[in-house]
């Protein structure tokens, strides 16, 4: 240190993504306003209540017991899912894959709610 009458002195050099308090009763916010190549593109109203859809029908489905045609089903809700978060939207080769499933496993969704929801999300989004 310095002198005993200095006060102390602290140098920072370039900080990145970082939120920095020194001293006493110091209040620390971090912004982070950059665009990122990898954030997910916002999603349409039609591919946000398809998503709720989906994952509402995986819930109500594990109170169902698994047959081939749930097990089929949920795997294509996962990858809707999925390619929802990542690319905000679904392909239409996925689309008609969720709805051949959710036909496939008609009698065992058309009692849950959420199986009609997850049905006309699909459907308005295919267009029919």
């Amino acid at each position: 240190m310095g002198k005993p009458d200095e006060q102390p002195s602290v140098h920072v050099g370039t900080v990145n993504s970082s939120a920095i308090g020194i001293g006493n009763g110091n209040t620390v916010t971090n912004t982070n306003t950059t665009t990122h190549s990898s954030a997910v593109p916002a999603r349409d109203p039609a591919h946000e209540e398809l998503l709720l859809a989906v994952r509402q029908l995986r819930t109500d489905l594990d109170r169902l017991v698994a047959t081939d045609t749930t097990t089929v089903l949920d795997a294509e809700l996962v990858s809707a899912e999925e390619e929802i978060e990542e690319a905000g939207q679904v392909t239409p080769g996925r689309l008609a894959r969720l709805r051949d499933a959710l036909t496939a496993a008609g009698p065992s969704v058309e009692v849950l709610a959420s199986g009609a929801a997850a049905v006309a999300a699909v459907g308005a989004l295919l267009g029919g």
